[in-house]
């Protein structure tokens, strides 16, 4: 009996570790990237002599045991990274209204780092916390446990905003917005993100927090070794260009240099908007298409990446976000005067037991509406006024950074910019969004992107599906592959390999 075929469409973290589950189990796996670079978000891109990472900054619940730590083994990845803790005190550091605020891992610690500037919130800090582990344990997929009885997640986390829910868990309103410091992380916004999104990304990283040391494009040559182990391939510079199909399922792809790909299953790794434009198929119908596209994608972000002088940088293990406005909400919504409302600032980890930073980065929100006048223009040759803009934006965030921490820029370098477009054009994501299609409770469940479509053997996978963030995204490929494997099969084979 032979292999059955599959191609998968996008070599981003969906792809490659549906390739990995795939290729393991006896399928004849093709990858098929349009870049000559593998990875989507994973991929890094290096400058004077710097790595610099353009997604992936950091991971989650990566200690041993911990659920991200089993999907690595399971994906043959943990042998060929190695992870650098960040501090476990304070791994993401909250800068508001002048004050600071560690985030702590772990339940207790989480608890003393706050108490002294929140003495009265003893137990709804306890209660939070408590709320957070609830929701995200409650689903079978976050938290690896298939064959437990557990209870479902309650509705009502999936149809709540993140904003309502901490309205009714936390008393005091400063409190409320120090919880929310990290909210870039997920791009969330003001009674439209459900609390569910929130407490899955929150508790990922109450866990445990790491960097990829020598950075997580790494993750993705691993995973492109593993689907090779098994037999498969991952071709890069082929840009599937048609999506073959007769009445009743998909047959093959087509390349823009002419190659034809016949595949039993078809996986896609892109934006479902993208998907759709590759085929003519009538079983997609006209209603679905309209749906997919018209969904709401997250805000986009502009970066400035740093490579600083050599030994004059204290390396930082932690994640820093300072909001000059009030409240973390909002950062999205800015005008020109206003801009930035906030930012995210870390560095990134090249040697474990680092004692000077080499690069890091400065992000912060930017709509695509900011840089859509040169959508049409293509890297590198989109103009003086384009360079002038990423000119001003890129020093109004290193004051903003040099604002909380005095004699930073001194130690700058060199730096680079991108923008939404930058990002649309190199990981592929619609509208230079940084988490794909949005999590909006006002659609209801037409926000949902489901990974089975009418066309019986195309399945999606990626950050559009399911939820965001590197655990988001293997959730979903879980849920890609139990259609063709089982997810008991899956879950049995991830708790053998640990």
């Amino acid at each position: 009996m032979s292999q059955k075929k599959c191609v998968i469409i996008g070599s981003g973290l969906g792809g490659l570790s549906c390739g990995v589950i795939l290729a393991k189990n006896g399928y004849e796996v093709t990858v098929l990237e349009k870049h000559y670079q593998i990875g989507g978000c994973l991929q890094c891109f290096s400058r004077k002599g710097v790595k610099f990472e353009s997604g992936m900054h950091f991971i989650g619940s990566a200690s041993p045991g911990q659920t991200l730590d089993r999907m690595l083994r399971y994906l043959e990845v943990s042998d060929a990274i190695e992870l650098s803790p960040l501090d476990p005190w304070g791994y993401n550091v909250i800068l508001l209204n002048g004050k600071t605020y560690r985030m702590a891992n772990g339940r207790d610690n989480f608890i003393r780092q706050l108490l002294p500037s929140f003495p009265h919130a003893q137990a709804d800090l306890g209660r939070y916390y408590d709320l957070i582990r609830q929701v995200a344990g409650a689903s079978r997929l976050h938290s690896l446990r298939h064959t437990e009885t557990m209870e479902a997640i309650q509705p009502e986390y999936l149809t709540r905003s993140i904003n309502d829910v901490m309205e009714q868990t936390v008393a005091d309103p400063l409190l409320r917005d120090v919880l929310m410091g990290a909210l870039p992380l997920y791009a969330a916004e003001k009674d439209k993100t459900p609390f569910a999104t929130h407490a899955f990304v929150t508790d990922f990283y109450n866990q445990s927090a790491y960097r990829v040391v020598g950075g997580s494009d790494l993750i993705a040559r691993a995973m492109q070794a593993a689907i090779e182990r098994y037999g498969g391939k991952v071709i890069t510079k082929q840009e599937v260009t048609h999506i073959e199909c007769d009445d009743q399922r998909a047959v093959a792809v087509l390349t823009s240099d002419g190659n034809r790909y016949e595949a039993d299953v078809l996986i896609s790794d892109l934006h479902p908007a993208r998907t759709l434009e590759l085929t003519d198929s009538p079983l997609l119908r006209p209603a679905y298409r309209r749906r997919l596209r018209a969904l709401p994608n997250t805000v986009g972000g502009f970066s400035v990446y740093l490579k600083f002088k050599p030994r004059t940088v204290p390396y930082m293990n932690y994640n820093l976000y300072g909001y000059r406005s009030p409240t973390p909400w909002g950062c999205e919504s800015y005008t020109t005067e206003t801009w930035p409302k906030g930012y995210l600032y870390l560095h990134t980890c090249q040697e474990q037991q680092q004692q000077y930073a080499q690069s890091g980065i400065i992000l912060s929100y930017m709509q695509y509406a900011d840089v859509a006048r040169w959508e049409r223009t293509f890297t590198g040759r989109r103009g003086e006024d384009y360079e002038a803009f990423k000119r001003q934006h890129a020093e109004k965030l290193i004051a903003a950074v040099e604002h909380d921490i005095p004699g930073f820029a001194d130690g700058i370098e060199q730096y680079f910019t991108s923008t939404p477009l930058t990002y649309r054009d190199y990981t592929g994501t619609e509208a230079g969004g940084m988490y794909g299609i949005a999590h909006d409770i006002t659609l209801g469940p037409a926000a949902r992107v489901h990974h089975l479509t009418r066309i019986p053997n195309l399945l999606l996978t990626g950050q559009n599906i399911n939820s965001h963030g590197i655990l988001g995204v293997l959730v979903g490929t879980i849920v890609t592959c139990s259609e063709l494997l089982g997810s008991e099969e899956i879950f049995r084979q991830i708790t053998e390999t640990y």
